[in-house]
């Protein structure tokens, strides 16, 4: 082997150790935390505070943006047909695990929906917005958007996973015994079924791009920019998908970091996947950066009050501490922190300004919300109990659905790594003739 040529690692030496079972202190505390704010929720349902309800649909904003982020980014992957993740990517299709959990939450926050927005209650004095808010309309949509968006990346992971599942010994978690079961089922050749797969998620892929863009403009105006009885702007669609988007990389940095340390692979994930990781999050924290301002300059300019009291009540008491510091810890901070090379390799630092960009979108979701719903009749900034318990328990439920998947599945694209058909799909085929396809096609 010349200096130049790298190691292509066999099949077993990368599935040698990779199905470790996931810690069993960290499964038993995300049942605690799960079960910890399940039941902080329930109490204020019961007792009607409304606060409770509010804190609900903040953090569903909060996990399932990440999440739904998360598959999008692996889906751009396919698109880009890209190579350098294929090592790592395993870690953030688990992020799909959440998005039949989000489904549930938020008929269960449409349930709810007398305690949190104020068109479920009074009917707008605006003749557009009176029939686009229209609770039933609303329904409809938000239901519609959030069920074909999570169909779709659930569609898609299992064509993911299917591709090592069938190659793979059986082993994973008894959950899902059935379902692998199925996956291997009409299983070919392997090089036909690379060819089939990769046309496919093809497809695939592009439509979940459009259900993504525009399911999440619409889920952000209908649950998020519509607590505002008067206020709207084009961009804030984007500005809350986006959020999301820099966040999935900065949790899937993190995340990655802790799995090579347990699975102790270094010799699969290493220093060069953490310079991408962090190069893809500085970039789209200054992509971040460039929404939020070009949405304040827009408004600011216009000067028309429908538009800049949204802005003003975010920068005045009691408010304008948590959104100064929210702006640092979604752009100052990890812009500025991620400038340099060594603090993207050096992984302490990375970690730093990971997190920084994942509590940043959290008070970043809790200050869409909040101050909509109550304006400046506080003394003080409703932040409490049924805001960290109810997150908390958000957390736990996200992490007992993402070490289900990790468990159940093989935890790296080990086929696209080692197979010796893995770089053909550069070259798109008939996946029935596998012969070459026209360029044009």
């Amino acid at each position: 082997m010349s200096a130049h040529e790298a190691h292509v690692p066999t099949r077993d030496e990368v599935i040698a150790g990779s199905d470790r079972v996931s810690s069993r202190t960290l499964r038993l505390t995300c049942i605690v935390l799960a079960a910890i704010g399940t039941l902080i929720f329930l109490i204020g349902a019961f007792t009607g505070n409304d606060r409770a309800w509010r804190a609900l649909l903040f953090n569903w904003l909060y996990f399932t943006t990440i999440s739904s982020a998360g598959v999008m980014f692996v889906a751009v992957q396919r698109i880009t047909t890209a190579r350098w993740s294929r090592s790592i990517i395993r870690f953030l299709e688990g992020y799909v695990a959440f998005l039949p959990v989000a489904f549930v939450l938020l008929l269960v926050i449409l349930l709810g929906r007398h305690h949190i927005f104020w068109w479920s209650n009074v009917v707008s004095e605006i003749p557009e917005k009176r029939v686009y808010l229209k609770p039933s309309f609303v329904f409809l949509r938000t239901i519609s958007a959030l069920a074909i968006i999570v169909a779709l990346s659930l569609w898609y992971i299992y064509t993911s996973v299917r591709l090592d599942v069938g190659l793979a010994p059986e082993a994973g978690a008894g959950w899902a015994r059935g379902l692998r079961e199925r996956m291997r089922r009409g299983y070919r050749d392997e090089r036909r079924e690379i060819h089939s797969t990769h046309s496919l998620q093809g497809k695939l892929a592009v439509w979940l791009g459009f259900a993504f863009v525009y399911g999440w403009i619409s889920l952000a105006w209908d649950l998020s920019m519509s607590l505002d009885p008067h206020f709207q702007s084009t961009m804030y669609g984007w500005w809350v998908f986006m959020g999301g988007w820099v966040a999935a990389l900065a949790s899937f940095t993190i995340i990655t970091m802790a799995w090579r340390k347990y699975l102790n692979r270094y010799d699969l994930i290493t220093e060069r996947h953490f310079h991408d990781l962090g190069k893809l999050c500085f970039a789209f924290t200054a992509f971040w950066g460039y929404l939020t301002f070009g949405q304040y300059l827009v408004i600011w300019y216009g000067n028309l009050g429908e538009e800049t009291h949204w802005m003003r009540l975010r920068l005045i008491h009691p408010w304008m501490g948590l959104t100064l510091a929210t702006v640092a810890m979604m752009f100052v901070i990890p812009f500025f922190g991620l400038l340099s090379r060594a603090a993207k390799v050096y992984l302490p630092t990375m970690v730093i300004f990971a997190l920084s960009t994942v509590f940043g979108l959290w008070f970043h979701r809790y200050l869409e919300v909040y101050p909509s719903v109550y304006g400046t009749a506080v003394a003080g900034v409703p932040f409490g109990l049924w805001e960290i318990g109810i997150g908390v328990g958000y957390l736990g439920i996200w992490g007992c659905c993402y070490l289900a998947f990790m468990d159940a599945f093989p935890r790296f694209r080990f086929t696209l790594m080692t197979s010796p058909f893995r770089d053909e799909v550069q070259v798109p085929v008939n996946a029935k003739t596998m012969e070459p396809l026209p360029a044009h096609e």
